[in-house]
């Protein structure tokens, strides 16, 4: 499916077509577990890694031969209100040091044999300060999404979604405040550091473009309205991710938030996403909570740049390893439950 939309209408026209789970391939994913050589349920949620894999991929056994990470930065006009302990040239120079092999997520994805694919986007025109206007027009917004997911190409056999981007962070605690409710305090969290007064101007920072937005429509006008450009690009490649029959694993707030804007506009469109890990930035767990979703992993860690994602791919690959490698009670004469 190819996605040239131009318009935020035409992204919600696609959101309403979306593919559901393979059935089959899940009842096959279920019945094998169920023949290993184990009790069942011993291996826990590495058994519904296994069958989550094999029902959004379409097929039994799953694979993990082409796992992908992909890497959104964007910059945003609140940075300047002084909300991160970082200048926003940061993004870009972290861009650099991703090309470079030197970032945490370069490691990871060496690690667990990974394709790390990095987009700039527009980092010499940041969005708007949310605090008085749009931070994207819903042209600009739609523009981002579809970029999003032209990401994804066909014949993936797992997605980890993630970011870069100064102030992200805020845009990210405005985007829930605007969604969910609540005070700007349960929301905004240190982000890059940021204590004191530092972190009060953040907050007040969330609290005046949430009030500013409010009631401005659906998950994507909020999303246009509070978000970024790489926010929106994530947004996009969650939904090219479900049309291509792509699991997703979810990094951290950033990137939840990103999922949340959808998930406000259609509910389900997230059944085929994990969330990697619940960061160390408070916000997080209150999302996870709205949008039902358990992380994989609680390791304290707040980095971004799809750190959490990539480390989780480590869990697939075991969880595709037992699932497929695994004798079956007959395979290996041992007797069964009951036997």
């Amino acid at each position: 499916m190819k996605f040239t939309a131009a318009t935020l209408d035409e992204i919600r026209g696609t959101l309403a077509e979306l593919p559901g789970p393979d059935l089959e391939s899940a009842t096959r994913a279920a019945a094998r577990e169920a023949q290993l050589t184990k009790p069942a349920g011993a291996l826990g949620r590495l058994e519904e890694i296994a069958q989550f894999l094999a029902t959004w991929q379409g097929r039994h056994p799953p694979r993990l031969a082409r796992p992908r990470v992909v890497v959104f930065a964007g910059n945003h006009g609140v940075a300047a209100r002084g909300v991160s302990a970082y200048p926003a040239a940061v993004t870009a120079q972290m861009v650099q040091n991703f090309v470079a092999g030197g970032a945490a997520v370069n490691q990871l994805c060496k690690a667990f044999d990974a394709d790390l694919r990095v987009y700039e986007m527009a980092l010499d025109q940041p969005t708007a300060d949310f605090t008085l206007e749009p931070a994207l027009g819903e042209v600009e917004c739609a523009r981002a999404l579809a970029y999003g997911m032209m990401a994804v190409e066909p014949e993936l056999d797992l997605l980890c979604v993630g970011e870069m981007g100064i102030a992200n962070t805020t845009s990210a605690a405005a985007l829930c405040l605007a969604l969910y409710g609540g005070t700007a305090a349960d929301w905004t969290g240190p982000g890059t550091g940021v204590a004191g007064d530092a972190l009060e101007r953040k907050r007040a920072v969330v609290a005046a473009g949430a009030a500013r937005h409010a009631g401005a429509g659906d998950g994507l006008a909020l999303l246009a309205r509070l978000g970024g450009h790489e926010i929106a690009a994530m947004a996009g490649a969650i939904v090219a991710a479900r049309f291509a029959r792509t699991p997703v694993l979810l990094d951290g707030f950033v990137s939840c938030a990103a999922a949340a804007a959808l998930h406000a506009t259609a509910p389900g469109i997230l059944d085929h996403c994990l969330v990697a890990h619940r960061s160390a930035e408070p916000g997080h767990a209150r999302l996870l909570e709205r949008l039902g979703k358990a992380p994989l992993l609680d390791l304290g860690m707040r980095l971004g740049e799809a750190s959490g994602a990539a480390l989780a791919i480590g869990l697939a690959r075991a969880a595709v390893a037992c699932h497929t490698g695994m004798a079956t009670f007959a395979d290996a004469g041992v007797s069964g439950k009951g036997g």
